[in-house]
């Protein structure tokens, strides 16, 4: 029987979509790229904000068309629409067959066993339940990175965020169980571990009563093969001197670090349920980069927050400037609803939104050109990527300053002929907007 996959927003929805695979395949399951000539076809999707609930329904109606023009028996929806909306897709979208849960998803086996039965079944578990199992992840990036996701749910409860209500609260992963995976990972050529999770620096704390991400990182550290691990989505009020501390000690640690911190007004952040003021945030920046001069941060901002005044916006635009983090993401307010901030009056018109969106994210273009125009001269590290053309001997790779899907690239001139997931040193020879330019140091690779 073969089966199709799509695989929606964000990489904790990645990762569940590469176990669901691997509990296929080692059941038999043949996995095909082409969507007529599948028997079944599985949409894991998202609902976190208006856009992805949109690109969710859009693409499970036109997988319901392989009903008609393919050879589909059944359509499976999973994930957080899956969870959030689960009355409605039964009753709006007859096409699919079956619906699972964000906990549930290791089920998928059961699941397909009931349609052949000729049932139509939905399985939704106790969104605290860990899902859990033995399968191997089919690694789905086509790299030579993995997403390694430490935990399940979140408490913050932000006023704008769906997620406690379609993930649950905040669950762990048990740290043998997540060596275990990075060793099997390692062992499928691995070499760049991205440590996620809703908030990755509470690891542990409800598996060992305290924070144990810096604890995990140093046994990671240990995996053979493995050649960077990369930190993202910490809460900037979680961070802890033992954090940064590892951050310093241990190399493969990449001195990067994604802090998502939404806004800088301290009326809207309390507005937004986040623990932090712009005091907070500015003591917590100046000390990552005190303690780690090179290091490189990320954050997301929400422009257009509900009651969000002209001078707040200002404000904002300010404190970016002050900042100056090398790396920043700008999204619009999106009203969900069963939130605390969709009842918040008034709430911001979406040209208003627009435009402080594009004046925040042309502030930063500035910022960002310039931190990579001081590159130029600088040798750095790189993971290659692959090569650009087979006529031409240019590859593309990442720096540590660059996670991949969101930030830029190197793209490197080299003589010698490199593979994919090989670790060079390049001399920076030049800068283009967000990416870099150089030259492979000869010897450099994998040394």
């Amino acid at each position: 029987m073969n089966i199709f996959f799509v695989s929606l927003g964000c990489d904790k929805n990645l990762v569940d979509s590469e176990t669901m695979l691997g509990i296929l395949h080692e059941n038999g399951y043949r996995i095909t790229n082409e969507e007529t000539s599948a028997d079944i076809i599985i949409v894991n999707t998202c609902c976190f904000i208006q856009d992805a609930k949109q690109e969710s329904v859009n693409v499970i109606l036109e997988m319901a068309q392989y009903k008609k023009t393919g050879k589909l028996k059944a359509l499976i929806v999973t994930g957080c629409m899956a969870e959030r909306y689960k009355e409605e897709i039964t009753k709006e979208i007859p096409e699919v067959d079956a619906l699972l849960g964000t906990s549930s998803f290791t089920e998928i086996l059961k699941v397909i066993d009931e349609i052949v039965d000729g049932k139509r079944p939905t399985h939704f578990n106790d969104l605290d339940r860990l899902p859990t199992t033995s399968a191997k992840r089919i690694l789905t990036s086509g790299s030579h990175y993995a997403y390694l996701k430490i935990a399940e749910g979140c408490d913050k409860h932000c006023t704008y965020c769906v997620i406690p209500q379609v993930r649950g609260n905040y669950r762990s992963v048990p740290m043998e169980n997540l060596i275990s995976e990075a060793k099997y990972l390692a062992s499928q050529g691995i070499k760049e571990l991205i440590l996620v999770a809703q908030e990755t620096t509470l690891y542990g704390v409800d598996l060992y009563g305290e924070k144990t991400l810096p604890k995990l990182l140093k046994e990671l550290c240990k995996v053979e093969g493995i050649a960077w691990i990369r930190i993202l989505y910490c809460y900037p009020e979680e961070i802890t001197p033992e954090l940064i501390q590892v951050m310093k000690e241990e190399e493969k640690i990449c001195n990067y670090l994604d802090i998502p911190i939404q806004h800088a007004c301290d009326r809207i952040l309390k507005l937004m349920g986040r623990k932090t003021n712009q005091e907070d945030l500015i003591r917590i920046v100046t000390e990552l980069r005190n303690n780690i001069p090179d290091i490189v941060l990320r954050t997301t901002l929400i422009t257009g927050f509900p009651t969000e005044t002209e001078d707040e916006h200002k404000e904002l635009l300010e404190f970016v400037q002050k900042l100056k983090f090398e790396r920043l993401g700008v999204f619009t307010y999106s009203k969900e609803e069963n939130t605390a901030a969709a009842k918040l009056r008034p709430q911001i018109t979406a040209k208003v939104k627009k435009l402080r969106q594009k004046e925040l994210m042309k502030q930063q273009q500035t910022i960002v050109f310039h931190h990579t125009e001081a590159f130029i001269g600088k040798t750095v590290d790189v993971l290659i990527e692959g090569k650009i053309t087979e006529e031409e001997q240019v590859y593309i790779g990442r720096t540590y300053m660059d996670a991949p899907q969101v930030d830029g690239f190197i793209f490197l001139s080299s003589e010698q002929e490199l593979m994919s997931g090989d670790m060079v040193k390049a001399l920076i020879t030049g800068a283009k907007n967000y990416d870099l330019i150089g030259d492979i140091v000869k010897g450099s690779v994998n040394e």
